[in-house]
This record gives structure tokens, C-alpha cells and sequence, in this order.
């Protein structure tokens, strides 16, 4: 299994092997200026988050379908993400 503990802020999901963070944001903008920041990385490195947005607030999972869990891709990803928002 792979050490998450390095990620604040994203949390394991109860009963699957994946982690999860919500992001809130000043306004909607904000919020889909980083989902389509996050979604160009994510297709680069094709793999895919679940996401869900309403207004100012993205939830994100993250788990490798491929390997039925959390992976290296997924810490990389949930680091891209958190660059974003610290940048």
C-alpha cells in the first residue's frame, strides 16, 4: 500500500482503497480554473479523477482503477492538485 501520510489535507475513503480532498474556492471561476488546470494533468498523464463540483467546492478522488487502488499516480496527481491551489 502506498504512504499517503505525506498528502495533507486528502483523506482515505471509507471502504475502497482511494483518498480523497475537497477544494473551495473564492467563487465558480476559481473553482473551474482549477478543475481544467487539474483535467490538462490529468490527461497528460492519462489517469483520470473522480470529481464532483458544485459552485465553489471540487471533491476529488483519487485510486488507479488498473491496480484497484492507490498508486504513485495518485500522490502525484493529489500533489499537481495541491500545487495549484498553493501556488
Amino acid at each position: 500500500m502506498i504512504d499517503v501520510s505525506e498528502l495533507k489535507n486528502w483523506t482515505p475513503v471509507n471502504d475502497r482503497d482511494a483518498i480523497t480532498r475537497t477544494f473551495e474556492f473564492n467563487d465558480f471561476k476559481a473553482a473551474f480554473a482549477f478543475m481544467t488546470q487539474a483535467a490538462l494533468k490529468a490527461e497528460q498523464m492519462d489517469h483520470h479523477p473522480e470529481w464532483f463540483n458544485v459552485y465553489n467546492r471540487v471533491v476529488v478522488t483519487l485510486t488507479t482503477h488498473d491496480t484497484g487502488g492507490v498508486s504513485e499516480r495518485d500522490i502525484e496527481l493529489a500533489q499537481y492538485m495541491d500545487g495549484l491551489i498553493s501556488a
